[in-house]
């Protein structure tokens, strides 16, 4: 890319297409950046690392206030991001950003994330991916965020991403200016305590609607969940290779045992 070209970045999401916080996203990055959407059709969250092989995956225009948009996707947000680069995209993109997503993306999250993996695939297809989440459920304001993707942007392609790795940025809901600071931070191990509600439906069928709250969090500087409780930007550099190499080494005792 020449100096004087914009970037061209692949937005994308787990929200759907139609989302307030991509398009909030979407209209900050194209005041410095061509853009592309590629974003599920309906709301993909929680649904990991998922990709479709079993069905079709449909592509249709998508239009906000008689404008084009981008393309929706009726497949995972993976899918979104191995579409648009394998078929949608007449050149690869020199950036994936995802988000930006309404719900926190921190700690255990991470796992379940369609809006992190999104950015995970754009790793593993090479290209410099970030994550964006606005932690509240509620009352989200997105500019905050918006702004903050952008100069993350500009940092990341002036200085690029380490090999298999993608950053996961958590932004709380705050105003600008009561945004504390920004800090690295590591994935913290803050989980959901599940609740099942058992509930029946009017034909006498049984089912059960998923609830819970997050249990708490690690009170340290460097968790991601506690930098966010302290008003702080949290940015989490993770990477998708899942090995345990700190147990190899006693792994390796067990061979006598296993081998066959």
């Amino acid at each position: 890319m020449k100096k004087t070209e914009k970037p061209f970045i692949l937005a994308t999401n787990d929200d759907g297409i139609a989302a307030p916080g991509i398009h909030a996203l979407v209209t900050e990055l194209r005041k410095h950046a061509e853009v592309a959407v590629v974003a599920p059709d309906s709301e993909k969250s929680a649904v990991g690392h998922a990709i479709t092989l079993s069905d079709p995956i449909r592509v249709t225009d998508f239009s906000k206030s008689g404008q084009w948009q981008g393309f929706a996707v009726s497949g995972t947000p993976s899918d979104c991001v191995k579409i648009a680069v394998g078929a949608l995209l007449d050149r690869r993109p020199d950036m994936v950003i995802s988000g930006i997503n309404l719900g926190s993306n921190a700690g255990i999250n991470v796992i379940y994330s369609g809006t992190v993996s999104a950015a995970t695939e754009g790793t593993i297809l090479g290209i410099p991916s970030i994550a964006v989440s606005v932690t509240t459920y509620t009352e989200p304001i997105f500019q905050p965020a918006a702004r903050f993707a952008v100069k993350m942007m500009e940092i990341v392609l002036a200085k690029g991403l380490p090999e298999r790795t993608l950053l996961n940025i958590n932004i709380p809901n705050l105003p600008g200016e009561k945004i504390t600071g920004v800090r690295i931070t590591r994935q913290g191990m803050a989980n959901f305590a599940e609740t099942f509600d058992k509930r029946v439906d009017p034909r006498n069928r049984v089912y059960y609607w998923m609830d819970g709250q997050k249990e708490e969090i690690q009170a340290s500087e460097d968790v991601d969940d506690e930098a966010v409780k302290r008003g702080c930007i949290s940015i989490t550099p993770i990477k998708y290779d899942l090995t345990n190499y700190d147990f190899m080494e006693d792994l390796q005792h067990w061979l006598p045992e296993i081998n066959v």
